[in-house]
This record gives structure tokens, C-alpha cells and sequence, in this order.
């Protein structure tokens, strides 16, 4: 298969590629993180500080949902003053206690893992905050447990993963009130107008040459790729890469974090997938035999990199460019750390739709998915 980038600069072609309106989900935003903003439940989120802060909290989500934890843990960073962790299993880890605050996260609110966490967090004491639809069955998990607050998700018809800022906004407002996490108004705006400045650089009008998503889609399209992120903000936005070119381009992808990585994946480098091979046939034809798949990197750097993290990213791209792998890297952008997750995360969901538009995929549909769940049912 050989891959056409001009079909990205095709208005028609990109219409008729996206009848789930995924490209539009990716424009959406900053309007998602501004609308949360506007109708979050602020009594509620009083409500659920009262207690002060807990000893630990911690988020129980899956999928699309379950990122927004993984944001909430980047965006508190590691200066946070209470453990912060994300459970994504059926079970509530033993260390949960009444002191500790367990927050159940999903869109839908029928998430079958979250739904069975928040029960267990309910009989335990635990102080419960459910984040999910209005009159969900997790809605209701919350309504029968004393002191419980339920903040309501309206996703406007959107699957989860097309919908993390609306499920991120209200859990990172929660943190705020908690004092974890000091996310003002103005940063949510701030990272919202950011967000829309980077739809606007990597949106479907913008020409392949011109357009950075659409050159990282079209080159991941045709290659394997491994995604490196640096400190926390990094390595979060890594996550949701991996997960969206999983679920939008149907495609695997390997993703982790330095210095980690140097400690195990970076000897793929020497491998199969590194490139051209000893006994590769130099006369094969790529319109015959199909695209020979090999490692491309992205690196997904936040600027407040360790100084030995700078010096490894530095001897990496040495060592990649001795083995002719392709290497992109994407800087974070702003101040606060909410912009600078949301300057990672933005691009590279740009980046997985268009790779699945290159490939002839449709974005949306999420089959396997659907039939595990038939027959869990």
C-alpha cells in the first residue's frame, strides 16, 4: 500500500473519509474545555472539598475516560503534596481507607470496571466523586452513598475518546478545590485559546506541506511507530498518543518515557524494525510487496526537562540518525502546565485521524471493542 498525501488536502475526499466527524471531535477542543468550564456544578465542587484534602486520591476510569486522570497526575506534576494514581482494573487497591478520596470517572457512566471501583470505594467509606452522564447507573452509585458528589458530563453525542477536555475539565476544577492542583479560570481559557490556535495550524485546510499533523500522520501511516515522551506531561501525552492511533488509525504503536526507555526499548534500534535489513532485497518493489513498516520515533518533550533527560534526547538523536530512523519532535507550549499536556495532546490527535484517513480507515468505528463487550454482556 502505498500512501497518498495528497488525499489530505482533498475537502471532499477528507468528507467522505470521516463520516463520524472525528476531524471535527479534534477541532472541538478548546470549545469542550471552555463549555465544561462554563456549566461545571461549582457547589458541588465545594460540596466535595469539604473534607479538605484526603490522604490520597485516587481515579478509577478506563479508555478515553481514564486519560483524564492520567492528565490530572501530569497537570498536579511532582510537586503534588497527596499520592495521585489511576486505576483502570475492576478492584480497589487495599491502601483505600475513609481518608482517601476515590474519584470514578466515565463518559458514559456504565463503565463496567468503574462502576464496580466506585461500589467497592462506597462500602469502604471512602469519599466518593463520580464523574459521568446525568442518571447513569454511576450517577446513581453516588446518589445512594452518603456524602457522595456527582458532577454531571454532557459529551454532546461524542465517543469518549473524542472527548477528554469535557471529562478532563470538571476532574482538574475538583483538583483545584482540593488545593492539588492550582488550575485558575484563567489558565483553563488560556489553555482552551491555545488549543484552538493549534486546531487552526493543524486543521484539514491547512495543506499537507504546511501542516505539521499531516505530515506525522501520512509518515506514521507507512511506518511503526515508538513514542518517547520527558517528564510527566511527556510521558501522559504518550498514553493518549498510543491509545488514539490504537482506537482512530487501528494501527499499534509502542510508547514510553525517559529516561526508561533508555534502558530497555532503545535496543529496538538494532532490530527487525529499524530499517533496512543485511538481507533485504534492494529490488523489491513497495507497489508489489506493500510498505515495509520500520520504527519511526516521536518524541513528545515538555521544557522542564531533567538536565540529564536534555543530554540522553541529545545522544538519541545521534544514535537514531547513524541508523537512518526517523525521528519528530514536538515541543509543549505555554506556561501552566494544563497548556503544556494540551499542546502535546492536540497535534498528535490531529496526527492519528489523518493517519487513518491515509490508510483508507474510518476513523470512528471501534468494532473489537464493541464485540468484547457484546459478549460480556
Amino acid at each position: 500500500m502505498i500512501i497518498d498525501d495528497t488525499i489530505l488536502d482533498d475537502q471532499s475526499h477528507l468528507a467522505t473519509a470521516d463520516p463520524g466527524n472525528m476531524l471535527e471531535c479534534v477541532a472541538s477542543s478548546g470549545a469542550q474545555m471552555r463549555r465544561g468550564l462554563g456549566l461545571a456544578d461549582r457547589d458541588a465542587l465545594a460540596k466535595a472539598a469539604e473534607g479538605g484534602k484526603p490522604r490520597g486520591l485516587l481515579v478509577a476510569g478506563m479508555g478515553g475516560s481514564g486519560v483524564s486522570g492520567d492528565v490530572l497526575s501530569a497537570v498536579a506534576g511532582p510537586s503534588a503534596s497527596i499520592p495521585i494514581s489511576i486505576e483502570r482494573t475492576h478492584v480497589l487497591p487495599g491502601w483505600v481507607s475513609p481518608i482517601d478520596m476515590v474519584v470514578a470517572v466515565s463518559c458514559s457512566g456504565s463503565t463496567e470496571e468503574t462502576l464496580s471501583v466506585a461500589q467497592q470505594a462506597s462500602k469502604r467509606g471512602a469519599r466518593l466523586v463520580t464523574i459521568g452522564a446525568a442518571g447513569s447507573p454511576l450517577a446513581a452509585i453516588s446518589e445512594q452513598t452518603p456524602g457522595a458528589v456527582h458532577l454531571n458530563l454532557d459529551a454532546q453525542g461524542r465517543m469518549p475518546r473524542a472527548s477528554l477536555w469535557t471529562i478532563a475539565t470538571p476532574l482538574l476544577m475538583l483538583a483545584n478545590s482540593l488545593g492539588l492542583a492550582e488550575v485558575t479560570d484563567d489558565d483553563f481559557n488560556r489553555a482552551a485559546d491555545l488549543m484552538d490556535a493549534l486546531s487552526v495550524a493543524c486543521g484539514p485546510r491547512v495543506s499537507v506541506l504546511e501542516n505539521p499533523a499531516k505530515l506525522l500522520g501520512v509518515s506514521l501511516a507507512e511506518s511503526f511507530p515508538m513514542v518517547w515522551g520527558t517528564g510527566a506531561i511527556g510521558r501522559a501525552a504518550t498514553g493518549r498518543f498510543m491509545a488514539q492511533l490504537a482506537e482512530n488509525a487501528k494501527m499499534p504503536a509502542v510508547h514510553g518515557g525517559l529516561p526508561e526507555v533508555g534502558h530497555n526499548q532503545i535496543v529496538t534500534f538494532d532490530g527487525v524494525l529499524a530499517g533496512r535489513t543485511t538481507g533485504e532485497d534492494i529490488f523489491a518493489d513497495p507497489e508489489i510487496d506493500g510498505v515495509k513498516r520500520s520504527i519511526h520515533l516521536v518524541m513528545l518533550r515538555d521544557g522542564s526537562e531533567h538536565e540529564a533527560v536534555v543530554r540522553r534526547v541529545e545522544l538519541i538523536r545521534q544514535i537514531t540518525a547513524q541508523r537512518e530512523i526517523p525521528v519528530t519532535e514536538i515541543e509543549s507550549q505555554g506556561d501552566h502546565r494544563l497548556s503544556r499536556i494540551a499542546s502535546l495532546v492536540v497535534p498528535t490527535d490531529w496526527a492519528s485521524v489523518y493517519a487513518a484517513i491515509a490508510m483508507g480507515i474510518d476513523p470512528t468505528p471501534i468494532g473489537p471493542i464493541n464485540e468484547l463487550k457484546a459478549g460480556l454482556s
